[in-house]
């Protein structure tokens, strides 16, 4: 009876120390730093690289593309632009293409935000740059691996 008590008191043990590194594992930040020049007539449609890394030590060179539709017209150039993903537990996650929606009018330098979503991972935008634009576009953002 002795033997099976300590087993079981080693398996506890065991599990509870599995039991943070799962749920840290699960909790992880990341921050992507990009460019991305974007151009609009009617068919609004954006590029660019970045790099996202995260607090447990991951990094990946990615690729950026957004394409949507709308009634919009204009240019820019967005540089040292900044995004942070919530809701994920490995970089990996972040691949693919988000659900996007914008709204926008501006001339000159200018200031611009976004968020856009992908299941339960979110990704918000942000940066500063110089162009034009003006109208609303609807779309995807596509994040895929540098090549």
């Amino acid at each position: 009876m002795s033997h099976r008590l300590n087993m079981l008191f080693a398996l506890c043990a065991v599990g509870a120390l599995a039991s943070p590194a799962t749920a840290a594992a699960a909790d992880i930040d990341c921050e992507m730093r990009f460019d991305l020049s974007s151009w609009s007539v009617f068919y609004k449609s954006s590029s660019g690289d970045g790099v996202i890394t995260c607090n447990n030590g991951q990094t990946m060179a990615v690729r950026l593309e957004a394409r949507g539709g709308g009634l919009s017209i204009g240019k820019s150039k967005l540089k040292n632009g900044r995004g942070e993903f919530s809701g994920v537990s490995d970089i990996s996650e972040l691949l693919g293409s988000y659900a996007s929606a914008e709204a926008s009018a501006g001339a000159g330098a200018a200031a611009k935000g976004q968020v856009v979503t992908k299941g339960d991972v979110s990704l918000a935008l942000s940066g500063t740059g110089k162009g034009w634009d003006l109208g609303i576009a609807f779309g995807k953002f596509t994040i895929s691996r540098r090549k």
